[in-house]
């Protein structure tokens, strides 16, 4: 009997992950984790993955249930080149953890800790602090965005190495438990229409795909602690900033 065989089976299996939604019936895609063979090939098949590498490379867990948005910053600051203070027990060695970027003077005026360990952060909040430690970061509520607009911003921004962003979204928008979460955005597959989520919370959900139009309703909802829509931080390196004080490198050898 002769045998068959497909010569990429990742793209049977990426196939039959996003038919499984309109063979069933459902309304909402399900989240594509990145480490079966159909989130693979979906990371394989994009062109938009600038932000991938280096944001991979700096991968964190969040602290604590309310450091989202604490480790999703470290992640681009440190993903970015951005000088770092100290860090503790490191000796000369300097990078950004989820304690010593409240240490800069101009990051704790913006939230402290405390408030964050308690409450979480705010999107206003999560752009000050990155704008306290000499990036440039904007904010922008989700309801600021039509989906083709949101689309094209994902398209543009994770195809170049020299931004980061950054989603504030409503868990349930895209299938899962929980309330409000923070964590980086670091692909775009335009075939099936995808973004790659990197979710901080490892301990509870993995790195997914989810469907752009899924993501983009979860950045549209009410975060009743600002009262306005959850939505995007964008992050670049401001060209010529000078670095906060206190967190330029020592000179001499590393």
């Amino acid at each position: 009997m002769t045998r068959t065989t497909t010569p990429f089976p990742g793209l049977a299996l990426l196939s039959l992950a996003l038919a499984v939604p309109l063979a069933t019936g459902r309304l909402q895609a399900a989240p594509i984790p990145l480490m079966e063979p159909a989130g693979i090939e979906l990371l394989a098949g994009s062109r938009a993955r600038a932000d991938y590498g280096p944001l991979a490379e700096q991968f964190l867990t969040q602290a604590n249930l309310a450091y989202c948005g604490v480790a999703s910053a470290v992640m681009v600051l440190n993903s970015l080149g951005v000088p770092a203070p100290p860090a503790a027990g490191y000796g000369r060695y300097r990078f950004w953890t989820q304690e010593n970027v409240f240490e800069v003077p101009a990051g704790s005026q913006v939230v402290s800790a405390e408030v964050v360990r308690r409450q979480g952060m705010t999107l206003a909040e999560l752009a000050g602090l990155l704008a306290a430690h000499g990036v440039a970061a904007e904010a922008i509520h989700g309801d600021q965005l039509s989906l083709e607009q949101f689309r094209s911003l994902l398209r543009t921004n994770l195809n170049q190495p020299g931004d980061r962003l950054l989603a504030n979204y409503l868990r349930p928008s895209l299938g899962q438990a929980g309330g409000g979460h923070i964590a980086p955005l670091a692909a775009f597959h335009a075939p099936s229409d995808r973004v790659l989520i990197l979710d901080v919370a490892r301990y509870r959900y993995p790195s997914v795909w989810v469907p752009v139009a899924d993501l983009w309703k979860a950045i549209r909802t009410l975060d009743r602690t600002s009262g306005r829509s959850r939505g995007l931080v964008m992050i670049r390196k401001a060209p010529g900033s000078t670095p906060p004080p206190g967190s330029v490198p020592p000179p001499g050898p590393s």
